[in-house]
């Protein structure tokens, strides 16, 4: 059977800048297994393409005309509920990264990752996975995202004890279950055994995923969670943005 003839991932593009859209739509459809059904350069022109067009794929900026691409995550879940989401965006702060997975974003990349990155991030988050590129996770693991109090309490919290917090934490931020090991002071099987329980009752499948849960809970910072401040929405555009 011809390539072409499988069935392919649909995709929306959200960009607000036509060059962009169009570059993106010329790399994305270089894979056989992907097609761009739509583009739009603004959030209500998206929401009314998305009620037609059920992509399985958004991909889309949050710097946009009008409302924002954190007003959109939000909005997909409405329009378009079975639709994954994934953000390509310059701003690499720690306020636009919480607040997109926050509004839910199923994965994050940066606009100056290169393009095998890019398609990794799609297959994985068309999957049903999480993803974050590497510069975003580089920054997380070594301690980069100071995060902050929850905005919400973290999921069925009497179900998660205290040393699975612990050992949450200390997988989001890279160790290695025997370097968790050596720090608690406890064996190599019973960290297995938190991670394991973890994964299941947090429903994560994933190192990513269990990142952007610490992230999005606060749990990836260095500091203890009682010291940190409580995470406002981007008020502004950083000054050094990396163009794609």
């Amino acid at each position: 059977m011809n390539v072409r003839s499988k069935v392919r991932t649909r995709i929306v593009l959200v960009e607000d800048h036509a060059i962009l859209r169009e570059g993106l739509k010329a790399l994305i459809e270089i894979e056989a297994d992907f097609e761009v059904v739509g583009d739009f350069g603004c959030v209500e022109e998206c929401l009314e393409g998305l009620r037609q067009l059920q992509p399985a794929l958004v991909l889309t900026d949050l710097a946009l005309p009008g409302r924002s691409g954190f007003d959109l995550l939000a909005d997909i879940r409405q329009c378009c509920p079975s639709a994954r989401k994934l953000v390509l965006t310059a701003h690499n702060s720690e306020e636009y990264i919480r607040a997109a997975l926050n509004a839910g974003a199923d994965g994050y990349v940066l606009k100056d990752a290169n393009r095998a990155e890019l398609m990794l991030a799609i297959r994985t988050v068309s999957a049903g996975q999480q993803f974050l590129c590497k510069a975003i996770a580089s920054k997380i693991l070594s301690g980069y995202l100071a995060g902050s109090e929850p905005r919400r309490p973290l999921v069925d919290p009497q179900s998660i004890t205290g040393r699975e917090r612990e050992v949450l934490t200390r997988i989001a931020l890279g160790e290695s279950n025997k370097i968790i090991a050596r720090a608690l002071d406890l064996s190599v099987k019973t960290i297995e055994k938190h991670r394991s329980n973890l994964m299941r009752k947090l429903q994560l499948h994933n190192t990513a995923a269990i990142t952007m849960y610490a992230v999005r809970h606060g749990l990836a910072g260095s500091r203890p969670m009682s010291e940190l401040p409580r995470p406002d929405m981007p008020a502004k555009t950083e000054k050094k943005a990396a163009a794609y």
